[in-house]
This record gives C-alpha cells, sequence and structure tokens, in this order.
C-alpha cells in the first residue's frame, strides 16, 4: 500500500501543447494542462458533465516524449503524484498551486495517419 500514498492517475486531453524548457545541463520540463470529464445524472435525470483542470509537469524522457507527440486536444493518460509549491507573482503575492508530477504518459486516441 505504501505505493498508493501518492498518486494519481487521469485520463483526458490536452488544453494546449506543452511548453517546453530546456535548463542548463540539457534537461527537459514540460508543463501542459489536461481536462477531466465526469459524467453524471442531475435530480431531473438530465446528463450532466462537469470539466476539471489539471496542471500537469513532465521531466526528462517524459518531456521529451510530450514535446514530440503532444498537441492540443490529443486525449492521453498519465501517472504521477500530486505536489504543492508556492511561489510570488509579479505583485509580490504569495500564490499557491498543485500540480501533477507526471511519471508515466500513455497516448490514446486514434493514430494519425500520414
Amino acid at each position: 500500500m505504501y505505493a498508493l500514498r501518492n498518486k494519481v492517475q487521469l485520463i483526458g486531453n490536452l488544453g494546449n501543447a506543452p511548453e517546453v524548457k530546456t535548463l542548463d545541463g540539457g534537461k527537459k520540463m514540460a508543463r501542459f494542462s489536461m481536462a477531466t470529464n465526469e459524467t453524471y445524472r442531475d435530480r431531473a435525470g438530465r446528463k450532466e458533465t462537469e470539466t476539471t483542470w489539471h496542471n500537469v509537469v513532465a521531466w526528462g524522457k517524459i518531456a521529451e516524449l510530450a514535446e514530440k507527440y503532444l498537441t492540443k486536444g490529443k486525449e492521453i493518460a498519465i501517472e504521477g503524484k500530486l505536489v504543492n509549491r508556492t511561489y510570488s507573482d509579479k505583485d509580490g503575492i504569495k500564490r499557491y498551486i498543485t500540480e501533477i508530477v507526471a511519471n508515466e504518459l500513455l497516448l490514446i486516441g486514434e493514430k494519425e495517419r500520414a
């Protein structure tokens, strides 16, 4: 059960193409957002869909895969862990963010045809 302490698995669609940076030493980092949808029925029996957006960070080989294959709207599955961090914005206000650090990336959806 130790492996389940901080583990996230999501299937969703990319909100944008990854923003990729190459850091000192050549290591790559990719940031992107993905949307997951949950469908349910309301009290009147109408089908409702709720969309949740997630911030994802990938490092190294996974960032390279993201850079090469991910485009806006692409359906993917990721596995990773939740990380909370703080930063100060341009006005000096302290901001809090939760992101998923991906350690697995799987392309879903249809294969592109040449």
